[in-house]
């Protein structure tokens, strides 16, 4: 009889398709396993008439999945890494990180539309992509917009909102690149930490050899980067904070952007380092971007 490995995942459509993407893996490479999917739905999910960021922030999408480990009913889970808590267990640490789907945020446009229409909202839940859109377009109305992406794309395509800004990975992964209408560029949108990046979490002493091939190094050292960066700044989902860094053979870009004045301003800034100085890169530039923020105050008062 084949030793079963019990994967974890949110029973969104996306959620399931990531977590496909490591069931895949493991049937391919080791097929002495039998691999099974455990979905199920978590606080984020059920509770969609506020926003997250206001009542728990990213830890009501991994709550449940975090239980299930505990309580032995899952051996390995499956996570959007931008949706993991600074603080992760060390009994049950991220024991990898996936090559990385584009981490870009783009402009999604009701279909058959070929422009946004300005008086229309445009929708995010996110306090990060709020800041930046209000920047992009001062004089339109920024909306909350909850539920799974095909939700929000009826959402959308019912004329509820003028456009949606979204994570391109998860249209990708959905095969709903047909979708996009404009790719924002980090110089017009710097991305959450993680976004893109899938993180395997599970028991300290599970057998990673199954894993083997799955992990991407480079998406570790810009994981570890970017978090480093958001943990740095106190780790609140709340603030608006974003992070990005980019590799070029063994050199790392990490672009870090913080909330400042009143929360209607950013500050943004970059270093560069070789990639196995990721975690202190990330330390390096917030408490640089702290440090000019706190001149600015001074200087206000």
């Amino acid at each position: 009889m084949k030793q079963i490995i019990r994967i974890g995942t949110r029973d969104s459509l996306l959620a399931v398709a990531q977590a496909e993407l490591l069931q895949q893996h493991i049937r391919t490479n080791h097929p002495e396993y039998e691999v099974v999917l455990v979905k199920m739905k978590t606080t984020g999910d059920r509770i969609l008439d506020r926003n997250p960021y206001e009542i728990g922030g990213k830890g009501l999408f991994v709550k449940e999945l975090d239980m299930a480990l505990y309580e032995n009913r899952t051996d390995l889970s499956v996570h959007s890494l931008k949706d993991i808590p600074m603080d992760v267990s060390e009994d049950f640490p991220i024991l990898g990180y996936s090559h990385r789907e584009t981490p870009w945020d783009v402009l999604v446009l009701p279909q058959g539309c070929t422009k946004r229409d300005p008086d229309r909202p445009l929708g995010t839940s996110s306090p990060r992509r709020r800041i930046q859109l209000t920047q992009l377009y001062p004089d339109c109305e920024i909306r909350s917009v909850r539920g799974n992406i095909l939700t929000r794309l009826k959402k959308l395509d019912e004329g509820a909102y003028g456009a949606l800004v979204l994570a391109a990975a998860g249209l990708c992964r959905l095969g709903l690149e047909h979708r996009i209408s404009e790719w924002y560029s980090c110089g017009q949108m710097v991305p959450a930490a993680g976004q893109g990046i899938l993180a395997v979490q599970g028991s300290k002493d599970f057998d990673r050899t199954v894993l083997e091939g799955f992990f991407d190094r480079d998406a570790e050292w810009q994981a570890l980067a970017e978090r480093s960066f958001v943990s740095a700044m106190g780790g609140g989902c709340a603030s608006p904070t974003a992070a990005y860094a980019s590799i070029d053979g063994n050199e790392m870009t990490l672009t870090g952007l913080i909330a400042s004045g009143q929360g209607c301003e950013t500050r943004k800034g970059t270093i560069t380092v070789p990639k196995q100085q990721a975690e202190q890169a990330g330390i390096r530039l917030a408490r640089k971007l702290l440090s000019e923020v706190e001149s600015d105050n001074r200087k206000r008062r």
